[in-house]
């Protein structure tokens, strides 16, 4: 039997800005700081990947 794994939600409580590394990191059950961490590093080469892929996630990922 498998544990039955909480629905990709962003997060209200463990947020910086919008709760999206929050609620990746409670959907996977790792620590929010690796998600802003890897968030961080995309955005250092122009700004432009993490920047699109943060505000795709923000669309499509429903809040709390």
């Amino acid at each position: 039997m498998s544990p039955t794994r909480q629905p990709l939600r962003r997060s209200r409580r463990n947020r910086v800005f919008l709760g999206v590394c929050g609620g990746l990191g409670e959907f996977f059950g790792i620590s929010a700081f690796w998600f802003r961490l890897a968030f961080l590093i995309a955005f250092i080469p122009g700004g432009f990947p993490g920047i699109l892929a943060y505000l795709l996630l923000w669309l499509i990922i429903p809040s709390e």
